[in-house]
């Protein structure tokens, strides 16, 4: 079914109405008529299912009324600080980022990045990387749109302080450790799974060692991706999987031991994770994490 993306503050599903550009896209693209189904979103979790209504003003096409189903968000919250790679990279890393589930992606201009852009060339890129995440969520499903930020440099990036509760950057300097060394030592100190995370993934060359200093010195654990040498665009999307699938179902599990403890009511673990509550609900708790685990 096409899907229309309704920003925020135009949401409103007693009369939803899609803005010029997405208008354009129903009736000359798809070539849409009334009475073809058609789904909207805004972005934040909200979607409606539902039918092309009136198309008297070819610039503001209305849907029908219909109930608006809630996408809850993702039960970690993932960022992307990138270093901008030259040519169309980062469209793609935009791309798989919103796909995989992103919660914001940060350009960075460090050292060795190759693009240079003034102020208003940030915005403008800020702009069109947005659009690109919009038509991510349209073509995948996602209904979380991720936050899109305009370029800074590093040194300003962590001046406003990021917040995350587990900060890493990806290293080809000694020293750096595999992800799951790095969460076990944050459980360790802090005695849970972080609930939010950031990776840094520098451009081709990988970042200066002033800058991984800097990084470090801001907080960041030096993270390795393994002895083969990564594209760019190609870490990006290896870390945002690792950490997605490292950091979304433990939490469920935690959730669901929580829950099974008395601790949480099951209905505050987000969907799609439901089935491991529920499975918690009746599994004694002695059985429970072997059980999860051997899903996970």
């Amino acid at each position: 079914m096409p899907r229309f993306y309704i920003p925020p503050e135009r949401w409103n599903p007693e009369s939803p109405v899609l803005d010029e550009g997405e208008s354009h896209h129903c009736l000359n693209v798809l070539r849409l008529s009334p009475g073809d189904r058609a789904t909207a979103f805004d972005g934040r979790g909200a979607e409606l299912n539902s039918t092309v209504a009136d198309i008297a003003d070819r610039r503001a096409v209305r849907l029908a009324p219909s109930p608006v189903q809630k996408t809850p968000p993702p039960p970690a919250r993932i960022g992307l600080a990138q270093a901008v790679p030259k040519g169309k990279n980062m469209d793609l890393i935009i791309e798989k980022a919103t796909e995989l589930g992103a919660a914001a992606v940060h350009p960075l201009l460090s050292e060795r990045t190759v693009i240079k852009l003034d102020p208003a060339e940030r915005e403008k890129r800020r702009d069109k990387w947005q659009r690109v995440a919009v038509e991510a969520c349209k073509q995948s499903g996602q209904n979380h749109l991720p936050q899109i930020d305009a370029p800074l440099t590093p040194d300003a990036f962590f001046a406003a302080q990021p917040d995350y509760e587990l900060l890493l950057v990806a290293s080809l300097q000694p020293g750096s450790r595999p992800l799951r060394d790095l969460l076990a030592e944050h459980e360790s100190e802090t005695g849970t799974r972080p609930r939010s995370a950031l990776i840094l993934i520098g451009p081709e060359g990988d970042y200066t060692p002033a800058e991984i200093h800097s990084a470090q010195t801001a907080g960041c654990r030096p993270m390795t991706l393994g002895p083969i040498v990564l594209r760019t665009e190609t870490a990006a999307i290896y870390s945002l999987s690792v950490l997605a699938y490292e950091l979304m179902p433990r939490m469920c599990l935690d959730l669901a031991i929580r829950h099974i403890e008395g601790i949480a009511d099951p209905l505050s673990a987000p969907s799609p994770w439901y089935v491991l509550v529920e499975l918690a609900t009746a599994s004694p708790i002695d059985d429970l994490r072997a059980k999860l685990e051997a899903i996970l």
